[in-house]
């Protein structure tokens, strides 16, 4: 793949997972919708089509990272760059791109149990009772208590993983059967 073909898709790929990191502004004004965001979906689109591996986890981090700072505005009238948590939400993050690393077929299947997957990571990390402090007891029995409180906000991530990747994974493979500039070169060499 020529440098100009592989830098088209490269670009595609980048305003794709930024249109979808603006759609986490949303959850936002309707608390309703929290944690039905695009943060899994990215990780896992990024993960998938990024070719240089260190691409599939910067812009996705990055995106997150950006979005992170404008949510954290909102939510505080304060620009935060960091926050007591933030080291194991982009661990999270990381891993994610890495369960999307093995996506090497996309089909519903693929990306159904990416998605579960992706979503049991930030459920049983995100949840470890230490990371709020004196909220649940550092037990098991508090990180059980941790673990079936976020049972609501991990459905709302589960649903948005599943709309949010049917959109970038979907639309990108509509894309890429429509200009072949978009594929990559296992799928030219075929």
């Amino acid at each position: 793949m020529s440098l100009q073909k592989s830098n088209i898709r490269n670009i595609v790929l980048i305003l794709m997972i930024i249109s979808a990191a603006a759609m986490r502004l949303v959850s936002y004004k309707y608390p309703l919708l929290s944690n039905f965001t695009p943060v899994g979906a990215i990780a896992l689109f990024g993960g998938a089509y990024f070719t240089d591996k260190w691409k599939a986890y910067l812009v996705p981090l990055l995106a997150l990272f950006v979005s992170d700072i404008f949510i954290n505005y909102l939510y505080t009238s304060k620009w935060v760059i960091y926050y007591s948590g933030s080291v194991w939400v982009y661990a999270c993050f990381a891993l994610m791109v890495l369960i999307g690393t093995f996506i090497k077929k996309v089909n519903v299947t693929n990306l159904a149990v990416a998605s579960l997957a992706s979503v049991a990571v930030h459920w049983l990390v995100m949840d470890l009772p230490w990371l709020y402090g004196t909220l649940y007891p550092h037990t098991l029995a508090g990180y059980g208590q941790s673990l079936f409180n976020a049972i609501p906000f991990e459905s709302n991530m589960v649903l948005g993983d599943l709309l949010f990747g049917t959109l970038l994974f979907g639309g990108f493979e509509f894309a890429k059967n429509k200009y072949t500039i978009l594929k990559d070169k296992k799928q030219l060499a075929l």
